[in-house]
């Protein structure tokens, strides 16, 4: 007993000194739990029908968070129109009404274990061939195609691109796959499904209605989707030097042009020496939808996809931060955007990432807040622990609330690259997730988690003014730091930063 109590009288002491050394009379600290829960009714209510991209709801949502951040003072985001709003370009992208490949001995039909994502319709018989990821990167050369030969083939590839197997990866497969296999002669492309999370859970988020950003280019020239595989089949086409006997057929895809809106504004910081460097706080307001958009289980008695705490919880926090930064801004300056399309592949945050309205080398920090909810109300969570140097500014925020703070749960999930945080990340900024107190993906995490049930009247509204103290003061710590943060030494991204930054790093 005598040997632990020297560390545990060091931690408190630690605890009560960093309480010590923050202001207490900040805005963040006189936070109204009953406005909190305003917000919370009306941003998860049924009236905004699951605010999906591109819908009525996610309109309405987007107007609100204007009309907020216009109410506080800050600046609208979008300086050549003076709105609070960049619109993002997209595609209503709808499935082909059939389709189905054939390998070998084994078909596989479109919504059972095959997905199709892009491509006209076709109908081709052809040898299928294993071509490892179908990746080609000039500046690194790789090159799958370089020695063989898919002339007039069906390809089916690994998951993801060379080092990246996760989301990330697999995103940027679904962008250029598909013209990297027809560049190469092929007439399909297929990828064999990998990622740690059910297929039936990424069958339904990519399997039916999506979007996608329109980015002006022709669409694919060639079918392209997902395939479940048995472990078996993939070894049997890797086996075969000439491939498997197969066919592909498709209708196509169904496409149409839409659009929908990120949300945001500026506040200039309170230091002239550094208020040209922003922090970028984000958090998405998109959610799921009604029904079989939902990807879940519905019912007649209810069939609303609410999204309370994933993420209006997130969106609610970053209105505060913007409503206490208004009352007292930190050191430097700080842009607010709410992105739309996060759930229908981080649609939003990469399209703001690609086209700021702020230039991203003065942009010195993402802070996003998002999250599948929370099973631990004594601690909010950091999607991202250890890799930006920002770790005891958040500790020191959380304690002062009386919060512990848990470090990268439920690791196999791969959630750092699941958010808006890594739109920002891919191209340099120091970025990662700030969430609800979670211990994995336990019962209670999953009881909500893109459920119908995830409704405003499930909500600790108390935990929810904590959790909104907690990442405003995390925020505001960060922002006023002697120095920015950067990518710790070996991080996957800390070659994007020193690109990004230049001499700066």
């Amino acid at each position: 007993m005598t040997r632990l109590l020297l560390p545990v009288v060091l931690l408190l002491a630690l605890t009560v000194s960093a309480q010590e050394t923050i202001d207490r009379s900040l805005p963040e600290f006189d936070f109204d739990q009953l406005e909190l829960a305003g917000q919370m009714h009306f941003l998860a209510s049924d009236f905004l029908a699951g605010r999906r991209t591109g819908s009525v709801g996610n309109e309405v949502a987007a107007e609100y968070i204007a009309a907020q951040l216009r109410g506080y003072g800050y600046a609208p985001l979008n300086a050549a129109d003076s709105s609070y709003f960049q619109t993002v370009p997209l595609s209503r992208v709808n499935p082909p009404l059939a389709a189905s490949l054939r390998i070998g001995d084994s078909t596989y039909v479109l919504g059972e274990e095959m997905i199709m994502l892009r491509g006209p319709a076709a109908e081709a018989t052809a040898q299928v061939v294993y071509a490892n990821y179908g990746w080609v990167d000039e500046e690194t050369g790789h090159n799958d195609y370089e020695n063989l030969d898919v002339q007039g083939k069906i390809v089916v590839t690994r998951a993801g691109i060379p080092g990246d197997p996760g989301q990330q990866g697999i995103f940027r497969g679904i962008g250029q796959k598909a013209e990297l296999a027809a560049d190469a002669g092929a007439v399909a492309v297929f990828e064999i499904y990998s990622l740690p999370y059910p297929w039936e859970g990424f069958r339904g988020y990519l399997g039916g209605e999506r979007m996608s950003v329109s980015d002006g280019s022709e669409p694919a020239s060639i079918p392209y989707g997902f395939v479940n595989f048995a472990n078996a089949s993939v070894r049997d086409l890797q086996d075969a030097p000439n491939g498997l006997p197969g066919q592909v057929m498709s209708s196509g895809l169904r496409v149409k042009d839409m659009g929908s809106r990120n949300v945001g504004g500026i506040l200039r910081g309170s230091d002239p020496e550094v208020a040209d460097e922003y922090m970028l706080m984000t958090a998405h307001f998109d959610h799921v939808g009604v029904g079989a958009q939902g990807g879940g289980f519905y019912s007649a008695e209810d069939s609303i996809f609410n999204g309370a705490r994933d993420n209006a919880f997130g969106t609610i926090s970053l209105l505060a931060a913007a409503r206490a930064f208004a009352e007292m801004p930190p050191h430097r300056s700080v842009i607010i955007l709410a992105v739309t399309g996060e759930e229908l592949g981080l649609l939003g945050s990469k399209y703001y990432a690609e086209n700021p309205l702020v230039p991203l080398d003065q942009t010195v920090f993402n802070f996003n807040t998002d999250g599948a909810g929370y099973d631990d109300t004594s601690a909010v969570s950091l999607i991202g622990a250890n890799r930006t140097g920002i770790d005891s500014q958040v500790q020191a925020a959380a304690a002062a609330f009386g919060k512990s703070v848990i470090n990268d749960p439920a690791p196999e999930q791969g959630l750092f690259d699941r958010s808006d945080n890594v739109s920002f990340a891919a191209l340099g900024v120091p970025a990662l997730t700030f969430s609800g107190g979670t211990t994995g993906f336990s019962d209670e995490i999953n009881r909500y988690y893109h459920q119908v049930a995830d409704n405003p009247e499930t909500i600790n509204m108390q935990y929810l003014k904590e959790y909104c103290q907690v990442f405003t003061l995390a925020a505001r710590l960060i922002a006023n730091r002697d120095s920015v943060p950067f990518w710790v030494e070996g991080d996957k991204y800390e070659a994007a930063g020193k690109t990004l930054y230049g001499s700066r790093k």
